[in-house]
């Protein structure tokens, strides 16, 4: 039987923060799906990797993660994963190479994808909710600026498979 849900939180939240003295940025991740997921995450060329490169995250849990300007790459989340004590193991979708920590490897197809480069050139950070590698989960992004100004979401709030679940990525920029 399909369930309903809103779109209230049922999501993956990324933040991204820009601190004037610390020159760094942080991701709040947050599993607002009603099952565990277990994100991904790739550096781009010349970024250096994020403090961990897969991790599960149960219903409702939430983890930061923090980077430097410039830094370029992709968080997915990860469904139906499992992994042995030592991180061998393997996803039903978004699966990087069979490993908890994805350590240099992309998503496996369909994996839906946030997008972002950070403050690179100009300043400006771009970010986008991209489905170029298919869909398996919602998927939203909120930036959030330090002193709270916000700009655009973006991403897609339904489930286009079932019309149910949702993850959410929001940024915070200080």
């Amino acid at each position: 039987m399909p369930t309903t849900t809103s779109w209230k939180l049922t999501s993956l939240l990324i933040f991204f923060t820009f601190f004037c003295c610390s020159f760094s940025y942080t991701f709040t991740i947050i599993n607002n799906c009603p099952h565990t997921i277990w994100p991904g995450t790739l550096s781009g060329s010349g970024s250096p990797p994020l403090a961990t490169t897969g991790f599960r995250l149960d219903t409702g849990q939430s983890i930061k993660l923090t980077t430097v300007p410039g830094w370029s790459g992709r968080i997915w989340a990860r469904t139906g994963c499992t992994f042995d004590a030592t991180g061998v193991g393997k996803c039903q979708t978004g699966d990087c190479g069979g490993r908890l920590e994805c350590q240099g490897n992309g998503a496996a197809p369909p994996t839906s994808l946030f997008e972002i480069t950070l403050g690179a050139g100009n300043g400006q950070d771009f970010y986008d909710v991209s489905m170029v590698d298919g869909y398996n989960l919602p998927l939203l992004a909120l930036p959030r600026g330090v002193y709270g100004d916000a700009c655009n979401s973006t991403g897609c709030i339904t489930d286009i498979n079932r019309g149910k679940n949702l993850f959410k990525v929001q940024l915070y920029h200080k």
